[in-house]
């Protein structure tokens, strides 16, 4: 593979629209009148209805659907790109509004399905083939369904309540910036600029920009946490007291198709194996020469290796892993630079972190960076260029059944930060260069296993805080518990870090997402240690788990590549793995 010729920009979103105001305008009129059109369709709903029928009607479904996801996708990107712009912000409010209302319009349909006696809803579904999935879903949730009337109040009452505090917080937050004193010059960062700190190898510096950040969250502490406070309150009473799940993460868990005891044992599991990284932690402090490690210092460089990866250079070494992989995952994400849907500039007013926006099967993903050049960037950009070939593997799939659930979505981009590593490892001879891709290694799996199933731990105690009237300050001393037990006598904990919780958009946005995460990485952890000792002949049950999408539930598509994700054993495995390369860790002579 060549070098690149592409350069850090902005994305493109002209696959969706050019953003004048008439094309918006025109984009409006559109679902208007498809929505009209299915209402007027609505008397064909009958039992005896015919397969044909019905099938015609869901392609009118899913064509609604996809211009919809257009719509609010270049509204939603738009504003990512830049959350300070009066437009864009405008924009994703008249699109929530807009699509609450075309929601409300055709709610009749899910409702319908979800009454549908089960012989008839069997024979439609017999002849329904890739919406089958997608039918059998929302069968699922019948039991949580409210009447109409009641289904569309809360669609109305989410814009301007739970949607509108979310988009108020990332508002809010997004505008943050922090003052660090670098090199004797006062520098103003944005979060994602200040992030570039924690990492690095001055232990003065890292505490610094810790206590800078969650000062900057902590003086806005109470008033972030009665945001906070409001959405759990919205998420239970919706959620409990009129739907009837049985408890908050019940209701992410059957979004997700996962059954509750799977959960309960994937967190336990995690919470068992504390000692696996306190352990790390202790053996890190003394690569760093400390009695003790801080919680500034956990993602410290051993080797105090300080290589900057040019981006031009960045693209090149993920698609080359890709590559070695297999030819198809680095030509599909290549797409991703020549249809100019990534966006990896630093700019004050943009988004902070990354994502992967899979807006349709018929469109490339669009990916949000902001690359800075570390190898933290490098390994996010393949972390995001895998979700977006997760995406495009699944684009046979129809809109409704292309998406894979979230315990899964996080497969093939952990699967291609593992690939990069692997790469890196093959090209890099500077043996301190190689020691710090070790160590960030254990860092990552602690980041993205441990560190979120705590997080949703928290969550589930703090769900049940709010619902006993716990002040910000009290759910704050909570978390400072949480990251004690996570952490034990192995690491410091100071008192500023009881802010931390404030600053995860995803427990604002998405409750209990976080545990994708563990699921996610221990999941790959096992499938990358049968790839290593499988080879080639690994690789078809990898393709065939991606290809899949959200076609089937997670269990089914896992069983057919041969998990068991009911065994406590499998999520071990994952920590075995963890445990061997802390094994290693500790022969490495220290300098």
């Amino acid at each position: 593979m060549t070098s690149l010729p592409y350069q850090q920009t902005a994305w493109r979103l002209s696959d969706l629209s050019q953003g004048t105001p008439e094309e918006i305008d025109a984009l409006f009129q559109q679902l208007e009148a498809q929505t009209q059109e299915f209402e007027a369709l609505r008397p064909l709903l009958t039992p005896e209805i015919a397969v044909e029928t019905f099938l015609d009607l869901i392609h009118k479904l899913e064509r609604i659907t996809e211009d919809t996801y257009r719509l609010y996708g270049y509204a939603g990107l738009s504003f990512s790109a830049n959350t300070q712009d009066q437009n864009a912000l405008t924009l994703v409010g008249r699109a929530e509004q807009f699509l609450a209302e075309l929601q409300n319009r055709t709610l009749f349909f899910t409702l319908w399905w979800k009454g549908l006696d089960d012989e008839n809803a069997a024979r439609l579904m017999s002849q329904a083939g890739d919406y089958t999935y997608w039918l059998e879903e929302m069968r699922h949730l019948k039991p949580y369904t409210l009447s109409e009337a009641e289904e569309k109040i809360i669609n109305l009452k989410n814009v301007t309540g739970a949607s509108a505090i979310e988009r108020l917080y990332e508002t809010y937050t997004n505008r943050y910036t922090f003052k660090l004193e670098v090199d004797g010059e006062v520098k103003e960062l944005t979060r994602g600029e200040l992030m570039t700190y924690v990492r690095g190898a001055d232990p003065d510096l890292r505490a610094r920009a810790y206590q800078e950040l969650y000062r900057v969250y902590g003086n806005d502490g109470a008033f972030l946490a009665q945001m906070y406070q409001n959405l759990v309150r919205d998420w239970y009473n919706e959620n409990i007291t009129l739907r009837g799940y049985k408890s908050p993460i019940a209701v992410r868990n059957l979004a997700n198709d996962i059954p509750d005891e799977v959960v309960d044992t994937l967190l336990e599991v995690c919470r068992k194996n504390t000692s696996v990284f306190q352990r790390y932690f202790r053996l890190k402090a003394r690569w760093l020469g400390m009695d003790k490690l801080r919680r500034y210092d956990i993602y410290a460089p051993v080797a105090r290796a300080d290589k900057a990866y040019p981006f031009e250079h960045a693209a090149w070494l993920v698609l080359d892993s890709f590559r070695q992989f297999d030819p198809q995952f680095a030509e599909l994400a290549q797409r991703v630079f020549e249809h100019q849907h990534l966006d990896s500039e630093v700019r004050k007013g943009k988004r902070s972190g990354a994502f992967c926006w899979s807006v349709s099967p018929r469109l490339t993903p669009w990916v949000l960076l902001n690359y800075q050049g570390r190898a933290d960037d490098v390994a996010t950009m393949a972390h995001e260029l895998g979700h977006a070939i997760h995406s495009m593997m699944a684009q046979e799939h129809s809109i409704f059944t292309f998406h894979a659930s979230l315990p899964l979505a996080e497969t093939a981009s952990t699967f291609g930060e593992m690939m990069l590593v692997d790469r890196l490892l093959a090209e890099e001879s500077d043996e301190a260069v190689r020691r710090d891709l070790l160590f960030r290694q254990v860092d990552d799996s602690y980041a993205t296993i441990q560190r979120q199933a705590f997080f949703a731990l928290f969550e589930k105690e703090a769900h049940e805080m709010v619902r006993q009237n716990a002040s910000p300050d009290e759910m704050a001393e909570a978390y400072l518990r949480n990251l004690k037990d996570q952490f034990g006598d192995a690491v410091e904990v100071s008192d500023e870090f009881r802010w931390e919780w404030v600053s995860i958009p995803h427990i604002y946005g998405t409750p209990f997402y976080v545990y994708a995460y563990a699921f996610g990485q221990l999941l790959v952890l096992s499938l990358y240690r049968q790839f290593k000792q499988e080879g080639e002949s690994f690789k078809p049950r990898l393709k065939q788990i991606l290809a899949a999408g959200g076609s089937q539930s997670p269990e089914s598509i896992l069983r057919n590549a041969g998990v068991d994700i009911r065994q406590a054993s499998f999520w071990q495995g994952g920590f075995d793995v963890i445990a061997q390369l802390v094994n290693q860790l500790e022969q490495i002579p220290l300098p």
